[in-house]
């Protein structure tokens, strides 16, 4: 879809740029459905698909059916959040959603200390820990709002569905301590009274 929409746009000469998200503006709003799709180049459109790829196969893989509404959710999120928040101007890209889905995968693994989940958030920081640099206003053209907004997305929806999707399975002795836990009368209590 982002690829045709671009083809579209660089082929025929049709101007896209003005669906694109503008803070603020009545007129920009439409972007909120929107500014993910467009993007300002071919090489902007190409580093997009190449992590947005990377990082969907890994959400796909590993949650499953819960990767609809982590891209949904950060999708609206990250796009309100820059409305409100973000300088003026015309925010364009898929890339606050792709800082949404490292964001996720990488807390997804923290919260839930799973180590296969824990290993995904390594190869995740291993990957796209640079990443990080772009969540600060060092470039100019660069909607770094969008790279905020949807990193903290991402880690809001990584804690809000912390108990969905693969979990760190228990072990008996575990299961043994939270028998014991519920244990009505532990043995430093007494329950028979004498007088």
């Amino acid at each position: 879809m982002l690829w045709l929409i671009h083809f579209l746009n660089s082929q025929f000469l049709i101007d896209f740029r003005g669906f694109g998200l503008r803070p603020r503006s009545i007129e920009g709003l439409i972007g909120l459905i929107t500014y993910p799709l467009l993007h300002a180049d071919w090489k902007h459109l190409m580093d997009n698909s190449v992590s947005a790829f990377v990082l969907m196969f890994g959400l796909f893989t590993v949650y499953g059916r819960l990767g609809w509404a982590v891209i949904g959710w950060s999708w609206l999120m990250s796009g309100i959040w820059i409305w409100i928040a973000a300088r003026d101007g015309n925010h364009i890209g898929y890339s606050g959603i792709i800082y949404a889905l490292a964001s996720f995968i990488f807390f997804s693994g923290v919260f839930r200390k799973y180590y296969r989940l824990m290993a995904l958030s390594l190869i995740v920081v291993f990957l796209y820990g640079s990443m990080v640099w772009g969540i600060l206003p060092i470039q100019p053209s660069i909607s770094w709002e969008g790279h905020l907004f949807g990193a903290i997305a991402g880690l809001i929806l990584a804690y809000y569905y912390r108990g969905d999707g693969p979990q760190r399975p228990k072990y008996i002795w575990e299961l043994e301590e939270e028998l014991d836990d519920e244990d009505e009368n532990p043995y430093w209590i007494t329950t028979s009274t004498h007088n």
